[in-house]
């Protein structure tokens, strides 16, 4: 009894190896054919071309049986199904053994096998994009084997080396690559907080002339107003006593020391004199250094004639973003009148958002590309802030630029990239080789004589190169360069879709 039973199964086994043998070994004709095994040598294939099956399917027959080949991507992934068909009649799918082998441009030959499912047979494997190949099929129906081949187009141009030329399309082979992925993150042009001076007068006075207004550019030392000042004539009379006291007590010492060295007079006397000096050059240094305090020179041209006038003058050169003064008024020594701004160097207020924050670091490079204009500038990250803001729920990095050549202007909205790291992968292809074909990011791969789309999944990309995950292997060549021209014959070819 167990011969028996065993019989049946050594009988599958070797169908199924002959089957594996024959598709292995199977050749790729170019038009559909098909070969019935049988003892009769003489029996021949009933058609030549697959016809349309019932469910709009390819459709081979021989001898009564026939074959519908499928490609079903409803919700799925594309996946082969097989309906098989008796004198017009549906069968099970268990009815008979099916195995397709799939060959295309630049890929490894793929052996198809498939298993019932409701009233089909299934694939075990994802019919890959695009489809475009050569298949051969093979079924094995109450111990008779029959063939059949079929070829596909789809997404494919033929150019030659000498067009390839004329057209200026490069050549590229995907390989490794260092992706530098960047952050793009917005922001705006503010002051250098740290070169804003404001400017008060220092003494209280009457204004009797403005100079400088609002948005004007000044130089560092350029008056911008004048004050008369009793406070500064005070000042001044208290310097001019102070140098005639000093050279008249220079010069009594200088007497006494003659004297006392000749031992005229008593050293006393040039003891006295000596310190007489010495105090009168304290009081001429104090009121020297009140009136450089106040940035006046004690011994400029105009002083004795304009004791009570002072020159309020630009600390630093730069431009006047606030102006609180006006002729005829009565100022109080404190009161900020100027605010200057130094634009030699400026800041880029940078909205980070929290998923970000990981990224970026002080002293990191910055690319700064101003929105509306064709401004750009390199710097650094100087400032993070450690707080994220209430309301906008944002943190801000500071980049310095420099601004020698006065491009850029606050209240500018600019956008920061930033690198944000280097990552090495292991298979990168241009951008500019990315073309829209249907609804994929594809290549164009090389495979002389022709051109073929490739659909890739593409991953991180710094703007110049794209990491493939996948859709084409290290090594394999593709358009780079002008590679639009090859999507635009391929209009031309008319290559079309199809299952």
């Amino acid at each position: 009894m167990d011969k028996v039973r065993l019989i049946p199964i050594l009988i599958v086994i070797a169908i199924g190896i002959i089957l594996g043998g024959l598709i292995l070994t199977l050749d790729k004709p170019s038009v559909v054919s098909e070969e019935m095994a049988s003892s009769d040598d003489d029996e021949k294939p009933e058609e030549n071309q697959p016809r349309i099956g019932p469910r709009g399917g390819k459709l081979f027959i021989g001898n009564g049986f026939s074959v519908e080949l499928t490609i079903f991507e409803k919700g799925v992934p594309p996946q082969f199904r097989i309906y098989l068909y008796e004198n017009g009649k549906l069968l099970p799918p268990s009815a008979a053994t099916v195995a397709i082998t799939l060959s295309r441009l630049g890929a490894s030959v793929q052996l198809f096998k498939f298993t019932p499912e409701a009233d089909y047979l299934l694939g075990d494997q994802v019919v890959e994009e695009p489809h475009s190949f050569d298949i051969a099929i093979a079924a094995e129906r109450n111990g008779k084997l029959m063939r059949w081949s079929y070829s596909q187009v789809e997404g494919r141009v033929e150019i030659s080396d000498a067009m390839l030329k004329s057209m200026g399309i490069e050549v590229l082979m995907a390989g490794p690559a260092i992706i530098k992925p960047k952050l793009k993150l917005p922001g705006e042009v503010i002051f250098n907080e740290h070169n804003i001076v404001r400017v008060v007068p220092r003494v209280p006075g009457l204004v009797i002339a403005v100079y400088g207004h609002h948005g004007q550019q000044v130089k560092k030392g350029e008056v911008l107003a004048v004050v008369e000042s009793p406070m500064l004539a005070d000042l001044r009379s208290q310097y001019f006593v102070a140098k005639k006291r000093f050279a008249l007590a220079k010069t009594t010492y200088e007497r006494e020391k003659q004297l006392w060295e000749e031992k005229i007079s008593a050293k006393q006397e040039f003891l006295l004199a000596q310190q007489q000096w010495n105090e009168a050059e304290i009081e001429l240094e104090l009121a020297t250094t009140k009136l450089r305090v106040l940035g006046v020179q004690p011994e400029s041209s105009h002083l004795k004639s304009n004791i009570t006038q002072y020159e309020i003058r630009a600390p630093l050169s730069g431009i006047i973003t606030a102006k609180a003064i006006v002729q005829g008024e009565a100022l109080k020594e404190d009161r900020e009148i100027y605010t200057i701004a130094d634009m030699s160097t400026v800041w880029t207020a940078v909205t980070v958002y929290p998923k970000d924050l990981n990224v970026i670091r002080i002293g990191q490079k910055a690319t700064v590309k101003a929105t509306a204009f064709d401004i750009e500038s390199e710097g650094i990250i100087t400032y993070i802030s450690t707080l994220i803001g209430g309301q906008t729920r944002t943190a801000t990095a500071r980049v310095e630029l420099d601004n020698i050549e006065g491009k850029w202007r606050p209240g500018m909205f600019v956008n920061a990239e930033l690198v944000a790291e280097e990552i090495e992968v292991p298979v990168a292809v241009s951008i500019d080789a990315i073309q829209a074909f249907r609804d994929w990011s594809v290549v164009f791969g090389r495979y002389d004589p022709y051109f073929e789309v490739r659909p890739l999944e593409l991953g991180r990309s710094d703007g110049e190169m794209v990491e493939v995950l996948h859709g084409l292997g290290q090594g394999e060549r593709y358009a780079g360069g002008n590679s639009f021209a090859l999507k635009a014959e391929l209009g031309k070819s008319g290559a079309a879709h199809e299952h």
